[in-house]
């Protein structure tokens, strides 16, 4: 096909698709003779489960394991980590797409909320960002960070010097959001004194103010903070909704990460769900 610049492609029937009770379209190419069809690229091609997507999902983000809902829903373990994979893609190109039709924001706040993946010594950070008010995720990353406190030496004589990358995990979260977040725009963060560089090289026109961390409440899964008044409401609320509805970042649980990109993949598909389903109204 490739050699013939005339070949084309014509239609060539239908065929019966039993996974969503689907007619799909037929191609064929003239040149070659082979077949193709509407569903060739798609992200579920020749996957046989695809009507059990919506409601694999939906479990996902309303903090249920893996393993619990291919028992639920009568399927082989190895199914609902695919899914996962396969939705996450999808998730992450309509939360963009959701975000760039939006004005750009005004107020930011973001932080790391930390977690580990298969032990507590080798933690992970998960570094947010919302919108002010609305709640909006703009944005996640994940990256891994060395053990500290009464686990550091223990981590480091299991599995050796561990690399910092919370630094790059920032770069690449506000490259990502840069086109989200006015040029102007004030960003709120806690005191860490590493944010301040970060913020300075990425949105030099912004302001940056930021507030001292306060004690979390027994409430929230410990996110949401014991004061009156929250100045980092908006962020700390979502990392409490993170907490509560994705199953490997609750506390004291043994669903644990396996590999940090499949809580990424994790992460954004709650990320949509959550601006797409949860804030819809408020938007």
């Amino acid at each position: 096909m490739a050699n013939n610049p005339c070949s084309k492609f014509v239609r060539h029937g239908f065929y019966y698709r039993t996974s969503d009770s689907t007619y799909v379209q037929r191609f064929r190419c003239t040149g070659c003779r082979k077949l193709t069809s509407t569903s060739t690229y798609e992200l579920t091609y020749r996957q046989k489960k695809r009507q059990k997507n919506k409601a694999i999902v939906g479990m996902l983000v309303s903090g249920v394991s893996l393993r619990r809902v291919a028992i639920l829903l009568n399927l082989n373990r190895k199914t609902p980590p695919r899914i996962l994979r396969i939705e996450a893609m999808r998730a992450e190109i309509n939360m963009s797409e959701t975000n760039e039709r939006l004005p750009p924001a005004r107020t930011i706040e973001f932080d790391d909320l930390e977690t580990f993946e298969h032990t507590k010594c080798k933690p992970l950070s998960v570094t947010l960002a919302v919108e002010f008010k609305t709640r909006r995720i703009l944005g996640i990353e994940v990256s891994t960070m060395a053990s500290n406190g009464k686990l550091a030496r223990k981590s480091r004589a299991l599995y050796g010097k561990r690399r910092d990358e919370r630094r790059r995990g920032r770069a690449r979260l506000f490259n990502k959001i840069k086109p989200l977040v006015a040029e102007d725009a004030l960003i709120k963060s806690d005191q860490n004194p590493y944010y301040v560089k970060d913020v300075k090289r990425h949105f030099p026109r912004a302001r940056h103010q930021r507030f001292k961390g306060k004690r979390g409440s027994l409430g929230g899964q410990g996110e949401l903070k014991k004061v009156k008044f929250d100045p980092l409401f908006s962020l700390n609320h979502t990392c409490a909704m993170l907490r509560a509805n994705v199953n490997r970042l609750f506390r004291k649980t043994w669903c644990t990460t396996k590999r940090a990109n499949r809580l990424y993949a994790h992460l954004i598909l709650y990320a949509d769900f959550h601006n797409s389903r949860l804030l819809a109204p408020a938007q």
